[in-house]
């Protein structure tokens, strides 16, 4: 299993151009595609805001999305939110969401594939690009 951040989670949906190349093989590579609830929430905020337009709206993306062969939701278990809160401080202070899909990925044991830099820069050998 390999976890998507939201970017590269709508990315591999969208513009599958925009993931690297080692983003794209891991996710065809994977047994499975993990994404956090929080990536729905990320995404329903997004929308709401204007700044993602989703033509058929985002509920019916999400639904599809979610519904691709191998792609598996995963729920917010309350032992990964004290984990995404300690790591306030430690990782990214500022965004709530990133720490949350970064613990979700950490309590699977799977690669986070994103491009956010201060993630990769805090676990190299746990995230890929």
């Amino acid at each position: 299993m390999v976890v998507l951040d939201t970017h590269a989670w709508f990315w591999s949906n969208n513009e599958e151009e925009r993931l690297s190349a080692d983003a794209r093989d891991a996710i065809s590579r994977a047994d499975s595609v993990g994404i956090s609830v929080i990536s729905c929430w990320e995404l329903g905020m997004l929308a709401g805001k204007g700044r993602i337009v989703f033509e058929s709206g985002v509920e019916a993306w999400i639904r599809r999305a979610l519904s691709a062969p191998g792609v598996v939701a995963i729920p917010l278990l309350p032992e990964v939110a004290v984990a995404a809160a300690i790591l306030e401080g430690e990782l990214f202070d500022a965004d709530p969401a990133d720490r949350m899909i970064y613990a979700t990925a950490r309590s699977r044991g799977a690669r986070l594939v994103t491009c956010d830099r201060r993630i990769r820069d805090f676990d190299p050998r746990g995230t890929l690009w």
